[in-house]
């Protein structure tokens, strides 16, 4: 109890993991399994290895994706460094009819890549040109060299930053001299691998937050010397502030 307002106090109050059984060295066993796991680590081989039932380890894993949330981070780009834009396309829309062709019916992910940097993804409703403007503008500097495919969604924002380059898939071009969506389309190979190789299924309700684990570790990945540990520390200084209630994840898997 605390000694002045005499109220039950752990080290756990004011974070995610707050009002929380579990043992605080399974929360952190938990966080160092999803930081290293490249591709992540499903609430069913949580359960196993922490010993907990299945939906204790779903709990726990959307509240460690909370404390990954990054905390501001500025503009890409700044300083005419190179910004890969690109978008990809994940499972199905809910109660969407299953089409033969065209990308309608599944959710669309919209990442960004500073070139030796951050990434920063995000579920879109679509990927209108109006809805792909909105984030480049809140996310890349306006002196940052912005590089996309040749996709028509990318017009509007010709005049929007220092330079726009553009390589053309639809003529097999995917490199031209510093210019070409390598390392984004890198990115999106591992997210992938992840969504479905290890959880198999993630529904529209809580896409946003696979995407915020993805982020985390790439940007806190080993190629900008951060090592499994560093990364766990580095999620676990993300606890402090914030609450995530079973209500408010939605119940949902």
């Amino acid at each position: 109890f605390c000694g002045d307002c005499r109220s039950q106090f752990t080290v756990t109050v004011g974070t995610v993991f707050e009002r929380s059984k579990i043992p605080l060295h399974k929360w952190v066993y938990a966080t160092h399994l999803m930081c290293a796991s490249k591709k992540g680590i499903s609430s069913k081989q949580l359960e196993r290895m922490l010993g907990v039932t299945y939906k204790t380890a779903w709990f726990m894993s959307h509240r460690i994706r909370e404390a990954m949330k990054p905390a501001g981070g500025g503009l890409l780009g700044s300083n005419g460094s190179p910004v890969e834009a690109d978008e990809t396309f994940i499972g199905k829309k809910p109660f969407e009819a299953k089409r033969k062709g065209g990308y309608a019916h599944k959710e669309a992910v919209f990442s960004l890549v500073e070139r030796n940097g951050s990434v920063r993804s995000f579920h879109v409703p679509d990927v209108k040109a109006e809805t792909l403007k909105e984030k480049l503008i809140s996310n890349v500097a306006k002196d940052a060299r912005l590089m996309t495919d040749k996709g028509g969604q990318y017009r509007k924002t010709k005049d929007t930053f220092a330079k726009h380059e553009q390589v053309d898939h639809g003529i097999g071009e995917y490199v031209r001299g510093s210019v070409h969506t390598n390392t984004v389309e890198g990115f999106f190979g591992i997210f992938k691998r992840g969504i479905y190789g290890t959880y198999q299924h993630v529904s529209s309700h809580h896409l946003e937050r696979y995407t915020t684990e993805f982020d985390f570790r790439y940007n806190n990945r080993i190629a900008l010397g951060v090592n499994d540990s560093q990364r766990t520390d580095a999620a676990l200084k993300g606890i402090e502030g914030k609450r995530l209630t079973y209500r408010r994840i939605g119940g949902q898997a």
